[in-house]
Parts: structure tokens; C-alpha cells; sequence
């Protein structure tokens, strides 16, 4: 990352990851009133949704669209529109999912603007997306009483694109001086 930096003090680092979101409620503790036990309703559906999203790193903007799949070539149309929203260099944060490979190599052969960075095997908490996810459920997913699913993915996906996410990823990994 520091070399990246150095080389592109105008480039952007993204942290990218794909997430799950099931119709179904996740349940999470809630106040309710003394004597009154909240009643959510769970749906027999196990109707889900994939989202693909990237975490700008600098200014805590998140970039996230739903998909019908999570594969090799959705993730790399997921990297080509990055490549599109973003003209400067890109440095890409990703973890080992097998989805991160195959249809993902051309893209990243064909442009000079990208580079790649893999965080260790097993260590999402390292994953700055990741306590993306986390608040997005938190704020929209868990508990919820949509009735139909088109409308929990459209308030899931305005909830990611248009809520900051402030990370301190960077001024703990990258050298202060880097940072100007």
C-alpha cells in the first residue's frame, strides 16, 4: 500500500466484498415496552439477494449494487464499473474468495490502472466492507418487516450508497506521511 501511494498520490484504495441478503429477518435484541414481546414476522421464503460492494477508503464512500450471483464473472463486472466510476488508479483490497479469480484475471491484465492487494486467509475483521455489512443489517435487515423482498434490497442498497462509512483503515496500515 505504501508503494502504491507513493506512485499514485491521486489514487483511490478500495476495499471490495459481496454479501448475502436474505428476504428472510435476522433477529437481533430490541427494547420493547415492560410485558410486551416484540412480534416479527419471519417469512417461509429463503429468497435472497447477492451485493457486491467497495469501500473507498479515503472519504468512507461505499459504491454497492445488488446481483443475481456471486461469480468469478460478476465480480469482475463488479471491478470493470469501478473502473468506470473511478478514472485514477485503483489499489484493490480483496480476500481469497474463489469468486476473486477466473473471470477476474483478464480484467486485471487488461488495465494498468488496477492493482491488487489480498488480505490474509481468514481474517475478515481485516476487511473494512465487512463492518460495512454489519451496519447496513444493523440499520435495514435485521428485524424487519418488509413484505416484499424488492423493497428491502431497494432500502438496502440506498442505505449503502448514500451512508458514509468512515474507516480509520488507513492511518492504521499506511505511514502518516503517505497520507498528505
Amino acid at each position: 500500500m505504501t508503494d502504491f501511494r507513493q506512485a499514485h498520490p491521486d489514487g483511490v484504495i478500495l476495499a471490495l466484498d459481496q454479501l448475502v441478503l436474505y428476504f428472510q429477518a435476522t433477529l437481533t435484541r430490541v427494547w420493547s415496552p415492560l410485558g410486551q414481546t416484540p412480534r416479527i414476522q419471519v417469512h417461509p421464503q429463503r429468497e435472497c439477494r447477492y451485493f457486491y460492494g467497495a469501500l473507498n477508503l479515503g472519504n468512507g464512500r461505499e459504491v454497492a449494487m445488488p446481483a443475481l450471483e456471486q461469480t468469478s464473472q460478476m465480480t469482475a463486472n463488479f471491478v470493470m464499473i469501478l473502473l468506470m466510476l473511478y478514472p485514477q488508479p485503483i489499489l484493490l483490497l480483496l480476500d481469497r474468495a474463489p469468486w476473486h479469480a477466473g473471470a477476474l484475471r483478464p480484467v486485471l491484465d487488461e488495465t494498468d490502472r488496477l492493482q491488487v492487494v489480498y488480505f490474509p486467509v481468514a481474517c475478515p475483521e481485516l476487511n473494512p466492507q465487512e463492518h460495512v455489512w454489519n451496519s447496513a443489517r444493523e440499520a435495514i435487515s435485521h428485524n424487519h418487516t418488509q413484505r416484499a423482498f424488492e423493497t428491502l434490497i431497494d432500502q438496502f442498497q440506498t442505505y449503502l450508497n448514500e451512508t458514509p462509512f468512515p474507516t480509520n483503515f488507513l492511518e492504521k496500515y499506511v505511514p502518516p506521511g503517505l497520507l498528505q
